[in-house]
């Protein structure tokens, strides 16, 4: 018989002795993925308002006169209403630290979401259910899949006309392969929607249109007997939708699939929770659920690697090979993080380059002096910060799964890069996908080159663009690459705002690069061809653009000892910068 999940005894964990241990067990990092519009930075203001980070949630598209989405602060989101790079937002709840990574929503700005999500240990896939599931969606959740983490399902707008939920549940089993488990069943749905039912703590959240309950969030649930307590019956809208109810928790029980934690877990089964977070109907009761089923952080397998100069090359000083594989414990005392984000100029007025690190284990303390692996070198971490949109607070110390902003006035940090201290080992890079619309820069002001170079380079940091080379020219005539159309506009944008270069963007007409690896690599091949391009990307790598799906059959089929990647093959070295 299905079920769901068993109700805990409290939200506060067991301490563990360690207090590294005990930072650990009451951490829960996640991201929000979902198609635009469907709720996506309404739902994130809502969970900040129970953590008391907020006590106003903005509007997704403001008007002049009112306050912007809490967490967006670039000028062209404000303007558009859309969250284009991603933040790190933070609170505390029942006990719980909370690092909620709010990702773009938006298609054109999907490369970001996906780097973001190598530093998150769950994810919230977030579903109109008038609607389903989406093409981003779609996307962002083989993402997840890829990194095998646990999503949780909250189906959203229930206050408006939407889907029946056994179709909604059909089509993530159909369209994305996960099965499901409902943690609440809605009663009803649009006019006639009341609340929903909690299968497992058997009580009822009755939704109320008029008063400040659903605003403030304080529903007191109401405890039935069951599905067939009469206090259901005389919620509904009338017999028939309590009778159409009462059939799908039967059916439920009967054949649904039953809650299993590991399974969760594994991200195979995926809880599924209705509400409405405009107007913050069953979004404490998901959070309340989440914290208790969410994984901790988790160990994560880094590669072993010589640090120390002295030490032969084909080791990693403990007799270990060079090259091989370890899983770090985030309760390791070693202090370890990586990089996911590069962010230039989120206070223009300084001019600054912060970097997101994802602590993952042992204890991160301001001033500490850690190891920067990819450039061997040593450095000081002086000014940690703590973000919340464009306020920043200098933080002391931090532990496993926390987000640490840092400042990166030398600008040797980049995505990917892994920081340490007492270790030898790296984590596995973030990784670059191949881009999908390419264009050509000039700049209409050739005196202000160096500062479009500048530009370029930080922006291409950061993942806005990829910077494609022709052999030969260096940094001369260079070649854009990126996932979203729309990421040319900010990076035009950007240009101009923050570094007073004023670039007319051409498109061109390739559709697919592919890293070209392999025995027998002839570059001039592909020049030679009118449907290809061969260029190198930052690290030197060749990189080969295609104008069409037929072109790039017609290579793979003629050059059988090469591989064509969509994603960009990691470097262990010190790369050129």
């Amino acid at each position: 018989m299905s079920q769901a999940p068993e109700p805990q005894t409290g939200l506060t964990p067991i301490a563990p002795i360690a207090p590294i241990a005990k930072e650990v067990a009451r951490r829960r990092t996640f991201a929000i993925i979902s198609h635009p519009d469907a709720g996506k930075t309404t739902l994130t203001e809502k969970l900040l308002l129970y953590g008391g980070a907020i006590h106003l949630a903005g509007a997704v598209r403001a008007k002049a006169n009112q306050r912007h989405t809490t967490s967006d602060w670039m000028e062209i989101e404000k303007q558009r209403g859309i969250s284009i790079s991603s933040s790190v937002l933070n609170f505390e709840y029942q006990g719980f630290q909370i690092n909620l990574l709010d990702t773009p929503g938006h298609k054109d700005f999907s490369e970001d979401t996906y780097r973001t999500l190598t530093a998150a240990d769950a994810a919230v896939m977030l579903i109109d259910a008038a609607k389903g599931v989406e093409p981003q969606t779609r996307k962002l959740f083989e993402v997840c899949r890829m990194r095998g983490i646990p999503i949780f399902t909250f189906m959203n707008k229930l206050d408006r006309p939407s889907r029946e939920p056994f179709d909604l549940l059909e089509e993530l089993e159909k369209v994305l392969g996960i099965r499901s488990c409902p943690v609440t069943w809605p009663l009803g749905s649009g006019d006639r929607f009341r609340g929903v039912y909690d299968r497992h703590a058997n009580d009822v959240l009755l939704f109320q249109t008029e008063g400040e309950a659903n605003v403030k969030g304080k529903l007191a649930p109401r405890g039935v007997t069951g599905v067939d307590d009469p206090a259901i019956r005389g919620m509904m809208a009338d017999e028939q939708t309590y009778e159409q109810f009462k059939s799908e928790i039967e059916l439920l029980e009967m054949a649904g699939d039953p809650f299993d934690l590991e399974q969760v877990l594994k991200g195979q089964l995926t809880p599924v929770f209705f509400g409405s977070a405009m107007n913050n109907f069953g979004v404490e009761r998901f959070l309340q659920r989440f914290i208790e089923l969410a994984p901790s952080p988790s160990a994560r397998p880094a590669i072993l690697c010589n640090l120390v100069g002295n030490l032969p090359a084909n080791q990693s000083g403990d007799g270990r090979e060079n090259g091989g594989t370890e899983l770090i414990e985030p309760t390791d005392e070693r202090f370890s993080g990586f990089i996911f984000k590069i962010q230039a100029n989120m206070d223009p007025a300084h001019r600054d380059r912060v970097a997101f690190m994802r602590v993952c284990s042992g204890k991160f303390a301001r001033n500490m002096n850690v190891k920067h692996a990819r450039l061997n070198k040593d450095v000081k971490l002086a000014r940690p910060l703590n973000f919340f949109a464009q306020e920043r607070v200098i933080i002391e110390e931090a532990w496993p799964g926390d987000i640490v902003g840092l400042l990166d006035t030398s600008g040797d940090l980049r995505i990917g890069d892994t920081l340490c201290d007492g270790g030898k080992f790296e984590y596995q890079g973030v990784p670059r996908f191949s881009p999908e619309h390419f264009a050509g820069v000039t700049i209409l002001d050739p005196m202000k080159r160096k500062q479009l170079q500048k530009g370029l380079d930080q922006l291409a940091e950061e993942g806005v663009v990829q910077i494609f080379r022709q052999r030969g020219f260096g940094d001369k005539d260079p070649i854009l690459g990126a996932v979203g159309a729309l990421q040319f506009e900010v990076l035009q944008a950007r240009l101009k705002s923050e570094y007073s270069v004023d670039v007319r963007i051409e498109r061109l007409p390739y559709i697919h690069a592919r890293w070209a690896v392999g025995p027998g690599l002839d570059p001039d091949y592909f020049e030679r061809r009118e449907d290809s391009r061969c260029l190198e990307d930052r690290d030197g790598q060749p990189v080969i653009l295609f104008k069409s799906d037929w072109g790039l059959r017609y290579a793979q089929e003629n050059n059988p000892k090469l591989q064509f990647l969509t994603v960009a093959p990691t470097l262990r070295s010190p790369a050129k910068k």
